[in-house]
């Protein structure tokens, strides 16, 4: 099962060994089925997502920049209605060569000495991830839109009169 896994995460390897020094650019895009490959709890349905990748090598180390956007559909917090969520984010990774793989510091991964490829899938995972928001509130209720559950709490709620009056007794 990992060796399936694992085999499926080598679609998301940029190959290095055979590139120039200085820029590299690559476009992926990256939908359900690879939102597919991690086991979480999955919040957003629908991911339609562009990475765009920049890889700067240089003689001893790489840098890696991944810019991600796109849309997601997630359930409003409020209303338990789906939207469309726009999504986007920037990381910057450093890739350095070590002994073996080490991805415990967010900015600096160390891949082993002689590897001629690095696997971004983790990264643009957690770039998506990242780029969540903790609160799920449709626009709607963002932009002040008025719904009934709005015009519903003015009309039953406290006036600000007998709020003072009940914060005096």
């Amino acid at each position: 099962m990992q060796t399936i896994f694992m085999e499926k995460l080598r679609n998301y390897d940029i190959s290095f060994s055979s590139l120039k020094l200085g820029n590299h650019s690559f476009k992926m895009a990256v939908g359900q089925s690879f939102f597919d490959l991690f086991e979480f709890d999955q919040e957003f349905k629908n991911p339609d997502i562009e990475v765009d990748i920049e890889l700067v090598k240089h003689s001893s180390f790489m840098e890696l920049k991944l810019q991600t956007k796109g849309i997601i559909t997630l359930t409003c917090d409020i209303s338990d209605e789906e939207y469309e969520q726009e999504i986007k984010n920037a990381i910057k990774v450093l890739v350095k060569f070590g002994e073996e793989y080490d991805d415990t510091n967010e900015a600096v991964l160390i891949i082993p000495v002689g590897s001629h490829s690095v696997n971004v899938a983790q990264l643009i995972y957690e770039s998506v991830v990242l780029s969540i928001p903790m609160k799920h509130v449709h626009p709607r209720y963002v932009e002040g839109y008025r719904d009934k559950y709005t015009d519903l709490l003015e009309k039953y709620s406290l006036s600000e009169e007998e709020r003072e009056e009940e914060n005096n007794e």
